[in-house]
C-alpha cells in the first residue's frame, strides 16, 4: 500500500508479472510484423515516399507464383525463366508493370529490405501509379533456397459505362459521312 504523496512502488507480484507481459507484447508485435501482408508492407514503404498504396491482386499473385515456382524448380534466378515478362504479365491487362525477383531469404520482410536497398528494385516498388501487387515464393528442392517474385502493376484502363459504347458506335457513321467531300484542296473539304 502506498500513502498519498509517495511514488508508486509496485509489489513483488506486479514486478514478477511485468517482465513476461512485456516480453509477450514485444514478441506479438514482432510476429505481427513478420506475418504482415506483403501488399501492406509495400504500401507502407510507398506511403513513406508519397506514392499510393497498392492492393493484393489474384492475377498478379498467380503470375508471381508461376515465376517463383519456375525459378525454384530450375534452381535459377532469372526473369525470363518462363519467357519474356511482357508476355507473362499480359493477362493482368495493365498499362504498366514491373517485376522484382530474389532468392535466399525465408521471410518477405527481409526480401523487401533487400529490394529497398537496390536502386532498380526500389524504383519498381515505387512505380508511379502502381495500384496492384502480387507476391509469391517457392522453395527449391535442389538447393533449399527460397525464390521470391513480385509483380506490381498500374495504369489500368478504366471501364467505360455501358451506354458509352453504343454512343461511340453510333457516332462513327456520322463522322464518316461528314468527311465525304466533293472537292479537296490543300486538305480542305469543299
Amino acid at each position: 500500500m502506498t500513502l498519498p504523496g509517495n511514488k508508486f512502488r509496485p509489489n513483488w507480484r506486479f514486478r514478477t508479472l511485468l517482465g513476461p507481459v512485456l516480453a509477450l507484447a514485444l514478441c506479438g508485435a514482432a510476429l505481427a510484423q513478420t506475418s504482415a501482408d506483403p501488399a501492406a508492407l509495400i504500401s507502407d514503404f510507398r506511403a513513406q515516399h508519397h506514392e499510393g498504396r497498392v492492393k493484393s491482386d489474384a492475377t498478379l499473385k498467380r503470375i508471381a507464383q508461376d515465376q517463383a515456382n519456375a525459378m525454384a524448380s530450375k534452381a535459377v534466378m532469372d526473369h525470363d525463366v518462363l519467357g519474356p515478362f511482357n508476355r507473362r504479365v499480359a493477362p493482368a491487362n495493365a498499362g504498366r508493370a514491373a517485376e522484382n525477383i530474389a532468392y535466399g531469404y525465408e521471410s518477405f520482410p527481409k526480401t523487401l529490405d533487400q529490394w529497398i536497398n537496390s536502386s532498380s528494385h526500389r524504383k519498381n516498388l515505387l512505380m508511379h501509379e502502381g495500384e496492384r501487387v502480387g507476391v509469391a515464393s517457392a522453395k527449391s528442392s535442389a538447393n533449399g533456397r527460397t525464390y521470391w517474385a513480385m509483380v506490381i502493376a498500374g495504369d489500368y484502363e478504366k471501364p467505360k459505362p455501358a451506354g458509352a459504347k453504343a454512343k461511340t458506335a453510333a457516332a462513327k457513321p456520322k463522322a464518316a459521312s461528314a468527311k465525304t467531300c466533293r472537292l479537296k484542296v490543300l486538305g480542305l473539304c469543299l
